[in-house]
């Protein structure tokens, strides 16, 4: 039976993480391993130490059935290699009716050869060799016992990246963790609804940069940027030189919510930056950033011929905060930060979002008839919910009004029509039956 529950609460007041509690919750005793993957520091050794197992031992879970191991620590240098990993496992939960087994850090341990290649000695594998034995092996062949619940998590560019999805294929259960989202964030911070979307706006929902001043926020983000996430996609890719991927990151960050291409950046950047970068790097940089979960990516997708087309996109960043840090936390765009996070809160709330496209003809100003593409920000879909969505700073300029709502005149269809505002109002209808409503209603009740 599939148990969910609305919070759990232990000692002082934490930031509640209900959705990933609730996702291993449904998954627990499944057969397979749960890989909960995501950015550094946004708590997944947390999720599973702390909350997930006083989640269990509130379940009457014996704690001495509950096995966390953290490869990062010295004192378990030895289960670094994955034979002695799998037989400590074993031996611990030998005899016993249930175990639940986390495995911090997981990629600290290093592919060996076969021993039954090598005469039962364990030899480190080289990057050629064959028949070798890694974590992953050691992760199925544990999530085999019957009385093992495993739970693994990781922190360094091969546990981000999407690649590891694709390792465990269809043979373990693939939880992505992402920063707080602002339905969390603004739960946590209690007060004012208004002021919580201000400095979530400008600071993102990171946990641990949630918890420090705004001055201590500006450099924890800065440094996790510059020593942490680079420096994963360096050693992940074998960078050598980074200067025109941190240029790119910078480029990408003051255009979030563009439309964008390979070939448009690379014009971009040798205007903005007077350097050439060929367009094929530009591709395989933006992948860097896409796979190690930094930024993702809103395909188009035809309004009309309901299909994704070209090669343009939107980026947004995963962290509103992180993206400000690449800034320098110059005040940042209202709209564009805003559009952001509307990305981000439909994407949580799992919609599947694209760019919504769509072309019209009309007349130029020779009077000629001329094909026109018309854009609106997001069409999001969840089931049988269908939305177009446009999203802007402020609806009280008549010239900002008529290009927000003027898509939406064209496309003569049945699917609801909202203008997301960062205004303080409450939702409510216009004159031409488009639904209008403010940020804060829209985040945290609309779309729940």
């Amino acid at each position: 039976m599939t148990k969910t529950v609305e919070f759990y609460k232990k000692g002082d007041f934490m930031i509640r993480r209900n959705k990933y509690l609730n996702l291993l919750i449904n998954n627990r005793d499944n057969g397979f391993p749960k890989v909960i993957t995501g950015i550094r520091r946004c708590g997944k050794s947390y999720l599973l130490k702390e909350i997930y197992k006083a989640y269990l031992l509130e379940s009457s879970v014996d704690e001495n059935n509950i096995l966390i191991l953290e490869l990062d620590d010295d004192r378990n240098i030895l289960f670094r290699d994955p034979i002695a990993l799998g037989e400590h496992v074993r031996k611990f939960c030998a005899g016993k009716e249930k175990c639940y087994v986390f495995l911090d850090e997981v990629q600290k341990t290093f592919p060996i050869v076969n021993p039954a290649l090598t005469g039962g000695s364990h030899v480190l594998a080289k990057k050629d060799d064959e028949q070798v034995i890694t974590f992953v092996d050691v992760i199925l062949g544990l999530s085999r016992e019957k009385n093992i619940d495993l739970y693994v998590t990781g922190s360094n560019s091969k546990m981000l990246s999407t690649d590891i999805i694709t390792e465990f294929r269809d043979k373990a259960v693939n939880i992505q963790l992402l920063p707080l989202s602002f339905e969390e964030f603004s739960e946590y911070k209690g007060g004012s609804e208004a002021d919580a979307l201000l400095e979530y706006m400008q600071f993102g929902g990171l946990p641990l940069a949630v918890l420090k001043s705004d001055d201590e926020k500006k450099d924890y983000l800065r440094n996790l940027f510059e020593m942490t996430y680079f420096k994963d996609i360096i050693e992940r890719n074998k960078l050598k030189k980074t200067s025109s991927l941190d240029e790119l990151c910078n480029l990408i960050s003051s255009l979030t919510g563009q439309l964008m291409n390979a070939e448009k950046i690379a014009n971009t950047f040798k205007t903005v930056k007077k350097e050439n970068i060929n367009k094929l790097t530009v591709e395989k940089y933006l992948g860097f950033f896409v796979d190690s979960f930094l930024i993702r990516e809103a395909k188009r997708y035809d309004l009309k011929g309901r299909s994704e087309i070209g090669a343009l996109r939107k980026y947004y960043f995963i962290d509103t905060g992180l993206r400000n840090a690449r800034l320098n936390f110059a005040f940042p765009d209202e709209g564009q930060m805003l559009e952001n996070i509307v990305y981000n809160e439909l994407v949580y709330n799992g919609y599947t979002v694209n760019v919504g496209t769509f072309d019209t003809v009309g007349k130029d100003k020779n009077g000629k008839s001329a094909r026109k593409t018309n854009e609106i920000d997001f069409f999001a879909k969840r089931g049988t919910n269908l939305f177009y969505i446009q999203v802007c700073a402020s609806m009280s300029d008549a010239e900002t009004r008529a290009r927000e709502v003027r898509p939406f005149l064209l496309l003569n269809d049945q699917v609801r029509k909202i203008i997301v505002t960062n205004q303080n109002i409450k939702e409510t209808l216009d004159e031409n039956g488009f639904t209008v409503i403010g940020a804060l209603d829209f985040l945290l009740r609309f779309i729940k």
